[in-house]
């Protein structure tokens, strides 16, 4: 989890994980707008990042066959 502070006096104003947050400081009264530097978990990330540099899989049977000739 990532702790949040007020931009402006530094107060602690919670902690979490967040994509999308905006929050007033109740002791300055500024307006603190957060965004996640990536909207995927970093998880989902690496995952799509890992299957991008593989060749595709499949589960098929007949994937790797070849038609007859003719």
């Amino acid at each position: 989890m990532e702790e949040i502070r007020c931009g402006a006096c530094g107060r602690k104003l919670g902690s979490g994980v967040y994509t999308h947050l905006v929050i007033k400081c109740p002791r300055c009264g500024a307006l603190n707008t957060l965004r996640a530097t990536s909207s995927l978990p970093e998880r989902l990330e690496r995952l799509s990042t890992e299957r991008a540099t593989h060749e595709p899989r499949t589960h098929h049977p007949l994937a790797r066959r070849q038609a007859p000739p003719g």
